[in-house]
């Protein structure tokens, strides 16, 4: 919470107009000598989204700015973000995976600590998505995509 108070310079007449405002901080009210204070946990029990799918989730918002016209470039979202352009480089390069490989990280399927983005970008410098799954395969702890569906998807690119 802050206080504006606005005061006249003692230097400068009153009829000329001039203020200073000045911005104070105002703390936590002091409490009595002997009143305690309970503090209870937190109560938000929402799961916590996954790290990957809030990347890939700003992967996708990124790109419908980008089509609407409202940044120019990977620059513009990196000014708006606080980020470098490497770093929008890196979570733009999500939507370059295969399609079924993204809508698994949506999904929250993809909850294991042993994926991490720097392993997930190795899948994204694939070309092929075929080659994609099979990265993507080893990588998650229990094989998600099945061989069939890997087949009859690598068809249809």
């Amino acid at each position: 919470m802050s206080r504006k108070v606005i005061a006249n310079l003692a230097d400068v007449p009153v009829d000329s107009g001039v203020q200073v405002e000045v911005m104070l901080r105002l703390g936590p009210a002091r409490r009595e000598k002997g009143s305690e204070t309970i503090l209870e946990p937190p109560t938000d029990t929402r799961p916590r989204i996954p790290r990957l799918t809030r990347l890939m989730a700003l992967a996708i918002k990124f790109q419908g700015m980008l089509d609407r016209g409202e940044v120019e470039d990977y620059s513009d979202l990196a000014k708006l973000g606080y980020v470098t352009r490497a770093r929008i480089t890196q979570i733009m390069n999500l939507l370059h995976l295969a399609p079924n490989i993204q809508e698994e990280i949506l999904s929250h399927k993809v909850c294991s600590p042993r994926i991490f983005e720097r392993r997930l970008r190795l899948v994204t410098a694939q070309v092929l998505w075929q080659d994609q799954r099979f990265l993507w395969r080893s990588m998650s702890p229990s094989p998600s995509i099945s061989p069939s569906a890997t087949a009859s998807k690598s068809h249809s690119e």
